[in-house]
């Protein structure tokens, strides 16, 4: 991809003129959902994912952008890791996968094994043409898979993407993903991010056999969180060795489809999101 102004960094002379194109491409988005996460490892990705399928088999138009540079996940947990995205008249061609729209770094780099190494000012240069340059058109969600932690990437997005945004928190069960999380919930005070809600992953085991839930972890943690931070705990999602296998071969939707703990875990969180961006 192209180098391109970052915009919000201060070094270009035309000032806010240079987000005009940026402004009109998210102008077309109804909302747009920036999922968090304090660390890495407690499976934002794979509820982003989740979310953005269970949003569009409520018949809503919904996008997906994964904006993770150095893990792009969204296209192994869609079986898309072969396909490259084009160019179209008006931007990058989002590929279909699952009912929504998907762009991800991981689709326009030369190979699968490809590494990412660049500074952070090449890393805010493709971020921003990312968001100007993939065509979504008219949205009813965007969901945007955001890198863990509260770094370059997580600020610049979150200061590039214009209008009503809300934030949507993954955390596990345990104190070293609580941690992390509190520091990513006073992330998004500080830069003035309304926070929809925490989503608890990893939320005890789903046994197979006799498709009871047991805990594995601590248990708790993600509604203490929730409780402490003062917003919803939308979803308690287990793991589910079904729904698991599903993502490793690629087949997300059709994992979600048939787990029912997830299935519906995501419709009770998708419910109180929509109840809440009406």
């Amino acid at each position: 991809m192209s180098e391109a102004c970052s915009g919000s960094c201060g070094s270009c002379a035309s000032g806010s003129n240079c987000n005009e194109k940026l402004n009109r491409r998210l102008d077309a988005v109804k909302h747009k959902l920036l999922v968090m996460s304090g660390k890495g490892g407690v499976g934002k990705s794979t509820v982003a994912a989740a979310l953005a399928v269970t949003l569009a088999r409520q018949g809503l138009k919904v996008g997906l952008l994964d904006v993770d540079f150095h893990g792009p996940s969204q296209p192994t947990l869609f079986n898309l890791q072969h396909l490259r995205l084009e160019a179209g008249p008006d931007g990058v061609i989002p590929a279909e996968a699952g009912g929504i729209q998907l762009v991800s770094l991981g689709l326009l780099l030369e190979n699968n094994d490809q590494a990412v190494i660049w500074r952070g000012p090449a890393k805010m240069s493709v971020l921003k043409e990312l968001l100007e340059e993939s065509n979504f058109g008219e949205l009813d969600y965007l969901v945007l898979d955001f890198p863990p932690g509260t770094g370059d990437e997580v600020l610049s997005a979150c200061q590039l993407i214009p209008g009503d945004k809300q934030a949507l928190v993954v955390t596990t069960p345990q104190e070293v993903s609580l941690a992390d999380c509190r520091k990513c919930l006073d992330f998004c005070r500080q830069l003035e991010v309304p926070v929809a809600g925490i989503v608890e992953n990893m939320a005890g085991y789903v046994c197979p056999g006799c498709g009871a839930r047991h805990a594995l972890f601590s248990s708790g943690g993600g509604a203490a969180l929730a409780s402490q931070a003062q917003v919803p705990l939308l979803a308690s999602l287990p793991l589910d060795p079904q729904f698991l296998q599903a993502c490793d071969h690629g087949n997300l939707p059709e994992g979600l489809a048939a787990s029912t703990p997830i299935r519906e875990g995501l419709e009770q969180a998708v419910g109180a999101l929509r109840n809440g961006t009406r």
